[in-house]
């Protein structure tokens, strides 16, 4: 009678063992598959302003410290420019601010970061001084926003060394960011574009 007990309940044992071990692998190949779809998720571009590959429009400004500052163009030292528009009131703004110093910091290529809004003086430089924000030129310019036509913050356009606009779109994470670098790299307009291309392939 014990033998029999123990038989069955060594018998049940397996039997859960074998149906975790199904369930296990169903997950790991669901896991893929939802990753699969969502990677990589680029910045998003918006079909507005300057094209990407277009010359961008060149800008000579005064940052929020009396700084001379231009955007676009050749630049004379070789390196390019990320040009990131945002707003005070912006807490997604806010939470990448702090990742900038890295973001420019890791890339291979020597990369100027503008910080670009438009409205009030005191304001913005009260920001700026919060945020410690002084290591970056901080330029106020309706006419750059317009001529970016940004419409959603954070925005943010990557610029080449010649001048040229070679990523653009909404940022709202550090991959976003990122994926502006990444798309420089592989000759594309954005990374939804090269994803597109690959699946296509």
């Amino acid at each position: 009678m014990m033998q029999t007990a123990l038989a069955i309940s060594t018998a049940m044992l397996w039997a859960a063992v074998l149906a975790l071990g199904a369930i296990s692998l169903a997950l790991v190949r669901q896991v893929g598959i939802l990753y699969e779809r969502m990677m990589p998720a680029g910045a998003l571009m918006i079909d507005k302003g300057p094209a990407v590959g277009a010359l961008a429009p060149v800008f000579e400004l005064a940052d929020i410290q009396g700084r001379a500052v231009k955007i676009g163009g050749l630049d004379a030292a070789g390196k390019s420019t990320l040009l990131f528009f945002l707003s005070p009131t912006c807490p997604v703004c806010k939470k990448l601010l702090p990742l900038l110093p890295s973001i420019q910091a890791r890339e291979a290529t020597p990369v100027n970061v503008v910080l670009a809004s438009d409205g009030d003086l005191a304001e913005h430089t009260r920001f700026a001084q919060k945020q410690q924000l002084a290591r970056f030129p901080y330029v106020l310019s309706q006419e750059l926003g317009m001529a970016y036509q940004i419409g959603k913050l954070p925005y943010a356009v990557l610029l080449d060394e010649s001048g040229k606009v070679r990523a653009k779109g909404l940022v709202n994470t550090r991959e976003h960011l990122e994926s502006l670098f990444e798309a420089k790299e592989r000759g594309v307009a954005s990374l939804q574009q090269y994803v597109h291309g690959e699946q296509h392939a």
